[in-house]
Order: structure tokens, then sequence, then C-alpha cells
């Protein structure tokens, strides 16, 4: 590690004390019969976790927006409730899914993906955004339900690489 820190040096380190706030990680009232938990696994190229102080992540949903940390093995979780399907335009829809962004050391941009929920196939199909990645690929937005929600795997980098948008 050099002497002078650079600004992807910095960043890791600022997630937890500035950015965070008590109950940051839930965009709705745990309580509200509808929220549900969306948690994540992040890992690198390896498949290794990226793990904190490493990572922070932000998602958000129609008027939902939550911000949390990876713990030490990677892994992420927050509250969310899947929101109706939004309209693109006047005539396409997208399916519910959750917006996320990670931001991490060594990222001068944050990467951008999308959640989709696995039980939403129709909703899926007709989604012009999913629709445009790749067929094999689309398999790495497509969240599966578990016992508190839904879990996705996420891959920065490498064979499993996540898709990731450019805004």
């Amino acid at each position: 590690m050099s002497e002078v820190n650079t600004p992807s040096q910095t960043s890791g380190p600022l997630f937890g004390y500035a950015m965070l706030w008590e109950g940051s990680e839930a965009a709705v009232d745990p309580a509200r019969p509808d929220a549900f938990v969306l948690s994540a696994h992040l890992y690198d190229a390896e498949g290794a976790p990226i793990g904190w102080p490493e990572a922070m992540v932000e998602v958000w949903v129609a008027d939902q927006f939550a911000r949390t940390r990876t713990d030490r093995d990677g892994r992420f979780e927050v509250v969310v409730a899947k929101a109706a399907p939004a309209p693109l335009d006047d005539e396409l829809a997208q399916a519910p899914h959750v917006n996320i962004q990670i931001f991490g050391r060594g990222l001068l941009k944050q990467l951008v993906t999308r959640a989709y929920f696995a039980d939403e196939a129709e909703a899926n199909a007709a989604d012009p955004v999913l629709g445009a990645v790749a067929p094999e690929l689309r398999e790495r937005l497509i969240a599966v339900p578990d016992e508190r929600g839904y879990h996705l795997d996420l891959f920065a980098a490498g064979e499993r690489e996540s898709v990731f948008f450019e805004f």
C-alpha cells in the first residue's frame, strides 16, 4: 500500500462512518405486511467475498431507499417491498425489480445493477430492460425466493460477473 492515499483507497473506510444511519438498511418498516428481506453476497472475480470495509450498497425502488454495507462475508441485507410494475413509457412497463448500486474500494464509479424476482416470470419476460440483456446472462439478475424474502449473488468481475448498467 502506498504512503499517500488515493481516492479509491480512502473510499472504503468512510462508508461506515459518514454515510450510514441507524435503520438505513430498511427502505420500509419491517413490520409492513408486504416487506421482505433482499439479501445478497458480493464476490470478487475469484469468488472471494468483498466484505467490510470494502463495500457499501444502496438500493432503491419506487419511493423506497436503503443503504447498508457488506459484512465480513460479503453479505448484505435490506428490507424492501415490491413496487407495482413501473411504466418505462406509454406502451412499456418494467417488471417489479430493485435497483442496486455498489460502491467499493478501487471503484472510481459505482456498479449499477438490478434484482428481478424469480416468481414474476410473466412480467420478467415482458420487461424491456431485462429483454435487452443477452439471454444467457439474464439469470444473473434474478433473485430467488428464500425463507426471509429473496437472495441474489453478485460478482463484481470475472467469468460470473453480474450484469451492470451504465448511466
